[in-house]
């Protein structure tokens, strides 16, 4: 794969130096992230550039140059970020030299774009998912010329490989295995924004994971719009389930996570792999959307409740003791009584650890926004009725490890009782123990002792 062209790097450190000196300091730079798990790791590379060219990092927006990664799932999610754009708009005025920059999923929603270069015309930079790694060339031109850049692209020409990252977390990371995706579900835009599916070949991503072990990561996310179809394009056919199978002998690598899994191409030879290898963490995110076979039809997923539900029982037989959580969406177009009633069923049925339930949200461009849309006050109390379910099992499920002793990877200290730190098991639940900063990052057996809510308190054994 394409390595990013060092010389364009070159070139943004030399205009960073030149506004450092138009400034009287060096500058500082703030990355904020709308959305999921693969704009947290885009997030990491855009950050990981600019500190690579010179730039200081900020936490605060008041920072010289703001880059906002955007995401466009759903529409409330474009309107958060024109709130958010005139609140930097204020912030420019009083700090003229201030940069704003904007990428991610939205940028490639053509309309938005020439929404942003006329109505928001103190944006400087913007540019899409396809061309990151072009955003040395595109903020240095901006800073060598003074004027306005724009550049989004319909298409991924390359997948570039070996950018600068900087990590939230020194102990884990995620990894990109895939972007983009085929699957064109009728309520969503992704596949229009991030494009076709396209793999990453297996040894660029094992080279990369090798070097996060040496570098001190424990614990790997792997990333792709539907992990479980991985392979797509490459010149010899690799499975996801190989590719896991080959992570989990890379020295160093305690822990393996990944996301997000589509139903229909989850295959027995990656739950055989699940089963075997003890590095793969006992929770699988599995998005059922509807339990109702009439409506997933209608929304393109390619399965049935009856296989949905033959799928996760082979999983619980597999993998006892798995952690199951879900995506539900409440008020596709045209859903009946009848309907919501079949995904209740589901929720009883496979008695899910926690699920993110969402209201239909109509998306401009995608098939199911065309479609009869469900009253408002029906959706909200489907919505309700819903909620209450999830909750209440996974209230019932979440206790069931009480008096077993678990590995649970440190993350930080406890900032509700001092002198206790936090820990995440490999099922995805959180529990809190006695211990000192010292730990962070590393896995400690704990035995559970009570559970509160969704979460244990336990001790170090």
């Amino acid at each position: 794969m394409p390595e990013y062209d060092v010389l364009e790097i070159e070139k943004l450190k030399r205009e960073t130096g030149r506004y450092a000196e138009k400034l009287g300091r060096k500058p500082t730079a703030c990355v904020v992230t709308f959305g999921c798990q693969m704009n947290a790791r885009d997030s990491e590379k855009l950050l990981g550039i600019l500190l690579t060219a010179g730039f200081e990092e900020s936490a605060d927006e008041k920072a010289d140059l703001v880059v906002i990664n955007t995401c466009t799932v759903r529409e409330n999610a474009n309107e958060r970020l024109y709130g958010h754009l005139g609140h930097l708009n204020s912030m420019k005025r009083e700090h003229p030299l201030k940069l704003i920059a904007l990428c991610g999923c939205m940028m490639q929603e053509k309309d938005e774009v020439e929404r942003i270069r006329k109505t928001y015309s103190f944006v400087d930079v913007v540019f899409g998912v396809h061309n990151l790694y072009r955003f040395p060339a595109l903020l240095a031109r901006r800073m060598e010329s003074g004027r306005k850049v724009f550049e989004v692209w319909d298409k991924a020409e390359k997948i570039v490989e070996d950018l600068p990252v900087k990590r939230d977390v020194p102990y884990k990371s995620g990894v990109n295995i895939s972007y983009g995706c085929d699957n064109f579900c009728t309520y969503c835009i992704v596949p229009y924004v991030r494009g076709r599916e396209r793999s990453r070949r297996p040894e660029d991503i094992l080279c990369e994971i090798r070097r996060l072990a040496e570098d001190g990561v424990i614990e790997i996310m792997l990333l792709g719009q539907n992990v479980n179809s991985y392979g797509k394009g490459l010149e010899e056919k690799v499975t996801f389930a190989e590719l896991l199978e080959e992570v989990c002998r890379i020295p160093g690598i305690e822990r393996v996570r990944f996301m997000t899994s589509h139903p229909k191409d989850l295959s027995p030879e990656l739950i055989r792999v699940i089963r075997d290898n003890e590095k793969v963490c006992r929770h699988l995110h599995l998005p059922l959307q509807s339990g109702s076979s009439r409506i997933l039809t209608q929304m393109n997923r390619h399965y049935t409740k009856e296989s949905y539900l033959d799928l996760t029982r082979r999983i619980k037989e597999a993998v006892p003791g798995i952690s199951l959580t879900t995506d539900i969406i409440v008020g596709f177009p045209g859903e009946t009584e009848e309907d919501f009633e079949e995904t209740l069923d589901v929720v009883r049925q496979v008695r899910f650890d926690s699920a993110f339930t969402f209201i239909y949200s109509p998306r401009t461009g995608t098939p199911a926004a065309k479609m009869e849309q469900v009253p408002p006050e029906v959706i909200k109390e489907r919505f309700a009725r819903l909620l209450d379910l999830v909750q209440k099992i996974g209230a019932e499920e979440s206790g069931r490890d009480v008096g077993k002793t678990l590995p649970a990877l440190v993350e930080g200290s406890d900032p509700q009782v001092p002198g206790r730190v936090t820990g995440r098991l490999s099922n995805n639940v959180m529990v809190h123990f006695p211990g000192d900063e010292s730990l962070i990052g590393k896995i400690v057996n704990v035995q559970l002792k009570e559970v509160h809510g969704f979460y244990y308190i336990g001790e170090m054994s």
